[in-house]
């Protein structure tokens, strides 16, 4: 479904990503990990279009994304919930949810959508008058959710959706992500807890210093000694006791 294939990209004359390939199957839950600074909020903003791309190729269903304006990309079926949420704080859960389908084509369907969404999280119908900055972070991180999940897309890209959020409320942020591959939506998840985040998905690639280091499924990053040193910390028999109650 979506190709990323030799993709370099940065910011002005600093390059954040090098050689980058990753691909992601319909149906599929990837994550792409790894440490602050390592490239991969600009993954996603490449993909997205709200970066320029150096060199390199991205494709979605063989449709080539950089060549597609910024505003078009949402029409090829990529959302994208960004890193903060980005919610219009002063403007109700309705009406954020409802810029998600702005665009004339992903209006005549907003009704169904918006019932998606509520069927999805019914804290967000109970919520819909409120205005979105006055929520918790976790309900705003549904609401930012909801809102990608209105131009029905075909891969939902999601960047730290953990990030400031307490123990308590990731866990349930997680519930969500695995809720929605439940749905048999395609998502490419960016996040730095990787405990939790490979619970969720099928494969991982981690990227460190904008280069890719590793990728595998889920369980063979978690069998990894190297994943385990680096972001799991060598935790011993109660890691091995972790990753076989994971996987049986």
């Amino acid at each position: 479904m979506l190709d990323v294939s030799s993709l370099n990209a940065g910011y002005g004359s600093f390059q954040a990503l090098f050689d980058i390939n990753i691909n992601v199957n319909a149906g599929e839950a990837v994550a792409v990990i790894g440490p602050n600074g390592a490239g991969k909020t600009t993954l996603m903003r490449a993909i997205s279009g709200l970066i320029p791309v150096n060199d390199g190729k991205i494709h979605m269903e063989g449709t080539d994304v950089i060549r597609t304006t910024s505003h078009d990309i949402v029409k090829l079926g990529i959302a994208h919930v960004p890193e903060h949420r980005r919610l219009f704080p002063r403007m109700s859960v309705e009406d954020n949810l409802r810029m998600g389908a702005f665009s004339p084509q992903f209006r005549a369907n907003f009704q169904n959508r918006l019932n998606f969404v509520y069927s999805l999280f019914p804290k967000m119908q109970e919520r819909r008058n409120q205005y979105a900055g006055t929520m918790s972070g976790g309900e705003q991180q549904m609401c930012a959710i909801g809102r990608a999940l209105m131009s029905d897309p075909k891969i939902l890209l999601m960047d730290e959706p953990s990030a400031g959020l307490a123990p308590v409320i990731v866990q349930q942020v997680f519930e969500l992500i695995k809720k929605i591959k439940n749905e048999g939506l395609t998502v490419l998840i960016v996040e730095q807890n990787v405990k939790q985040v490979l619970k969720v998905v099928d494969r991982a690639y981690i990227i460190e210093a904008g280069s890719l280091k590793m990728e595998g499924t889920s369980a063979e990053l978690l069998n990894s000694k190297e994943v385990q040193k680096a972001y799991l910390g060598m935790w011993g028999n109660k890691m091995a006791e972790f990753t076989e109650s994971l996987f049986s």
